[in-house]
């Protein structure tokens, strides 16, 4: 790697919906579980009961395919009031197994951004969800060797942008993160002292929405990644 221009040295980079999709499986997923229990509530009812349970479940299963199957057992057994057959059951549990072995699929633009990028900058992939899981999608994906580092964290916060920019970089002031959720992504980024360019997808789970920092001096939206570069160079 060549020295980086003065002032940006690190670049991070979110991986689900960021680099390849992910969301749009969780969706089909949770209309196949809509159907199992349709008998017992309707769909946007059922979506809103499983929300919920995602919400107050993420102390204690985290981000990922584990906790969101959970979820779904447990919002079964709730709209049945402990009526839901174990064949039923059996059948969420399948469900979620069968988001373990979803294909990768890298989104536009996402190889040609690692590819301009990596010569001149550290990369690092900083990423929520079941190690295992996301491990299994980086090599799939095959855009592993573009990173000089890997960290799949339990949450994003300010203070692990600090820490992840200070460990593998220049510090936070000298980072940029990128990615699809504001909440995740970049609201906190921001807050750490680093630039943050949103890249927003058409499906993004709610609980990954937040308000746009737009008057920000070191936010940045674009539309996808082929936009990037531009940005880079201009902070940098």
């Amino acid at each position: 790697m060549s020295s980086p221009p003065a002032g940006l040295s690190t670049i991070g980079f979110d991986a689900d919906d960021t680099l390849w999709q992910n969301e749009q499986y969780y969706r089909m997923t949770e209309k196949r579980f809509a159907g199992l229990l349709a008998d017992y509530a309707e769909a946007e009812a059922l979506s809103n009961r499983l929300l919920e349970a995602e919400r107050r479940n993420l102390k204690a299963y985290g981000f990922g395919i584990k906790g969101f199957t959970l979820s779904m057992i447990e919002t079964a057994i709730e709209v049945t009031e402990g009526r839901v057959p174990a064949t039923v059951i059996h059948q969420i549990v399948d469900a979620g197994r069968d988001l373990l072995s979803h294909p990768i699929e890298p989104l536009p633009h996402a190889r040609a951004a690692l590819e301009q990028l990596s010569g001149d900058y550290r990369l690092v992939l900083i990423t929520k969800g079941d190690l295992f899981d996301q491990e299994r999608k980086l090599a799939q994906s095959g855009l592993g060797d573009f990173f000089s580092a890997v960290e799949i964290v339990s949450d994003k916060s300010a203070a692990t942008y600090e820490r992840l920019f200070t460990r593998h970089g220049d510090g936070p002031e000298r980072a940029m993160m990128v990615g699809n959720s504001l909440k995740s992504d970049i609201v906190p980024a921001i807050k750490a002292g680093s630039w943050g360019v949103y890249v927003p997808h058409s499906l993004t789970w709610a609980l990954e929405q937040d308000e746009a920092p737009s008057g920000h001096q070191r936010y940045r939206h674009i539309e996808h990644l082929g936009e990037l570069l531009e940005v880079v160079r201009k902070a940098g």
